[in-house]
């Protein structure tokens, strides 16, 4: 039988210099890639969808990577600028940046996996958001779709969103020491004005500093119907403070803390179109983290990562009218902190000819929520506790010519146990366990050729606002003499986690000198199909009065919410990415199906979209120092709905860009860009949203980073 191996070093080195390596997002922003055979390849490698360094190509899966300068030319004022244009990846809940809820493949809310530098962002709130961090302060973001809980557990059925702030190593040139960047701009569709200062710097051969903070003030926000959104106010500061020491030849330890801070006013309720039950909205998170890494390429079998870190979200709203479910006044609560530890190595070596990856690790995390409404019990925001424990592994199995068949085998076969615990005062505590397998297999018959296929289950657990949600849920005033009807919350620790089944396959080519010599072009598609069983709904019981109660006896007519498990459902689609680069002109290309439904009613299942697709092409005028852009996205028609309210007509949205960088010495380190957003001013609004989207969009930032 063969025996284990330990690969050697050019493989150990080739697998930190990749790690080490900034990630750019296909054709947009990557470097092109020569292959041993000579060719030219697109793929952008990506560290999220197996904890160690991968082709985005060779993955049996679909993963996007966004890099810096793109990050930078969108100009991205929230997180749906940056992410709404990727495949079955949208954002819903309107424009407000608070309301925006992002979804993947059909899943959102706790069904979507969220980090800050692996730090998990687990607040969640029906209206109040997920992401809290300025855009500008991220190097890159990478998005898996499908299926990931064999490697992040509970949260990642619809797939993980993994934001990276900025590195002193990124913006620092070669042979400098230190830098300073400064940027400014405007967009006029909500008035918003934003600023930011960066200072980095090497003080000393093993040691990089980074602190930079951003500043953004919005205001209402005009609409493609012709509407406004009032009553949208934004004061943010977001901060960052980051340091790596390089411990040793081989170590390396990093240390940040990120300040999100948003003085808001706005409706309690920020989705859709609000009105009335204004709110004075103080919104803050904070991330501490610290981080260990060890890699030496003498030493196949230990590449270690450790990460301990501390989330605290709070959102405090001031009721400012008495048109809610509170008198003006009253100060609402809502607090999530979030520990955890992740620990995970990957030891790599030989069986023969074949070469194996073995990625492993344990994680535990815990969440605290607590809630009040004027120091009292608030309704749906319990305190509450959760508990995770987890191990994991994965194997990544590369196989030259398996038994004689031209080409290259990749098996990527994962498996993680987890075990969650929940519990609340005065309610029945809640403990389950989990199993998460999956298995992915890529065949390349060629180096510019695959086909993958990718089999996972993943679940999910109830939250402890769907365990333990307490007090009401709304009102119905009736008037005198009958007075007020109220639907209550109604906890459920008989909850079971969420469950699903994912298959998917589909396949892909990297071509060079196709039309042109230097060309190169690059596309990946996938179908799957989601089978889920003990899908977490909420169940509204409300008995009608006059008909099915007697508002006239106290208490015959309030009604239950309570959170409870669908027996079945479906969900299915399809994505395309294509990248195509040829001299100065750089293009990507994706296209986004998807539906569901619960099996045992028809009824449609999960945040569905339309038929999309996207086309964003850049080029370069060396001469001017100069990119010009323009991004289409096309939505057809959209009729997958239970209430006809909810249908949707098509739309057809432009954007263009333009950056200028001068290479000159005198004004080297400057940026100029320009942009207009929805350039025809296009009224539509995205499914499960109750306001139209921005209209009209002119934008400039001009930015200026020197370093010695």
């Amino acid at each position: 039988m063969p025996s284990w191996k330990p690969r050697g070093t050019t493989t150990g080195a080739l697998v930190l210099l990749t790690s080490l390596a900034p990630v750019a997002h296909g054709a947009a922003d990557a470097d092109q890639q020569a292959t041993d055979s000579g060719e030219v390849r697109l793929s952008p490698v990506s560290v999220t969808a197996t904890l160690n360094p991968i082709s985005a190509f060779d993955y049996p899966g679909m993963v996007s990577v966004i890099g810096t300068e793109e990050i930078r030319d969108h100009q991205p004022s929230t997180p749906d600028d940056l992410l709404g244009r990727l495949p079955n990846v949208e954002f819903t809940g309107g424009p407000r940046r608070t309301g925006e809820v992002p979804s993947i493949r059909g899943f959102s809310g706790a069904d979507v996996v969220v980090t800050i530098d692996g730090a998990r962002q687990n607040f969640l709130s029906g209206h109040d958001g997920r992401f809290f961090l300025d855009p500008l302060l991220l190097r890159e973001v990478e998005v898996l779709r499908g299926p990931a809980s064999s490697l992040y557990g509970s949260g990642a059925t619809g797939g993980v969103i993994a934001l990276r702030t900025l590195r002193a190593r990124d913006l620092l040139g070669p042979g400098d020491s230190a830098g300073v960047r400064v940027h400014g701009g405007y967009q006029d569709v909500n008035d918003e004005t934003h600023a930011g200062l960066t200072a980095y710097g090497r003080p000393a051969d093993d040691l990089g500093v980074l602190a930079s903070v951003t500043t953004r003030n919005s205001g209402t926000i005009e609409l493609g119907d012709g509407n406004e959104l009032t009553d949208t106010d934004d004061d943010i500061v977001s901060g960052l403070l980051k340091g790596n020491w390089q411990a040793g030849e081989h170590s390396e330890l990093e240390a940040s803390f990120q300040r999100f801070d948003n003085d808001a006013r706005e409706p309690n309720n920020p989705q859709g179109l609000g009105g009335d039950n204004q709110v004075d909205k103080d919104i803050r998170s904070d991330t501490a983290r610290l981080r260990y890494s060890f890699s030496d390429p003498a030493n196949p079998l230990l590449d270690l990562d450790a990460l301990v870190y501390r989330t605290e979200t709070s959102v405090d709203e001031r009721r400012l009218d008495d048109s809610g479910l509170g008198p003006r006044g009253e100060l609402l609560e809502r607090n999530v902190d979030t520990t955890g530890v992740r620990l995970d190595n990957r030891s790599r070596g030989s069986l023969g000819d074949v070469g194996v990856t073995l990625t492993y690790g344990a994680e535990a995390y815990q969440d605290k929520q607590t809630g009040a409404a004027d120091g009292a019990d608030r309704a749906g925001v319990p305190d509450a506790e959760y508990d995770f424990y987890a191990a994991f592994a994965q194997a990544e199995i590369r196989w030259d010519q398996p038994a004689g068949v031209p080409g290259e085998l990749l098996l990527v076969p994962g498996v993680r146990f987890d075990r969650f615990e929940a519990s609340s005062e005065g309610a029945d505590d809640l403990e389950d366990d989990e199993i998460s397998p999956r298995l992915g297999i890529t065949w390349k018959p060629t180096h510019s050729t695959m086909l993958f296929v990718n089999r996972a289950n993943a679940f999910r657990a109830p939250t402890v606002g769907e365990i333990y949600p307490s007090g009401t849920h709304f009102q119905i005033p009736l008037g005198p003499p009958f007075g007020t009807i109220s639907n209550r919350f109604v906890p459920n620790p008989d909850l079971k986690p969420q469950r699903t089944r994912t298959w998917e396959f589909g396949g892909g080519f990297e071509v060079s000198d196709l039309l042109a010599s230097g060309d190169a072009l690059n596309v990946k598609l996938t179908h799957f199909e989601v089978d889920g069983e003990d899908f977490i709904d909420t169940r509204v019981d409300q008995p009608a009065p006059f008909t099915d109660c007697n508002p006239g006896i106290p208490g015959d007519c309030d009604g239950t919410s309570r959170s409870v498990n669908v027996a079945s459902a479906e969900l299915s689609g399809q994505e395309v990415e294509a990248h195509y680069r040829v001299g100065r002109l750089r293009t990507s290309f994706g296209f986004s199906r998807i539906d569901g439904e619960n099996t045992r009613t028809g009824e449609k299942l999960g945040v569905l979209t339309p038929r999309q697709f996207t086309l964003d092409a850049r080029y370069l005028l060396p001469a001017l120092d100069t990119t010009i852009g323009g991004r289409i996205l096309r939505a057809s028609d959209f009729d997958k709905v239970n209430d006809p309210s909810e249908e949707r007509d098509a739309y057809t949205v432009v954007d263009l860009s333009l950056t200028w960088q001068p290479g000159g010495p005198a004004l080297r380190g400057l940026s100029v860009r320009l942009g207009v957003d929805n350039v025809f001013d296009e009224a539509y609004s995205r499914t499960y949203t109750g306001a139209a989207e921005p209209g009209r969009n002119l934008k400039a930032s001009v930015g200026y980073n020197v370093s010695w």
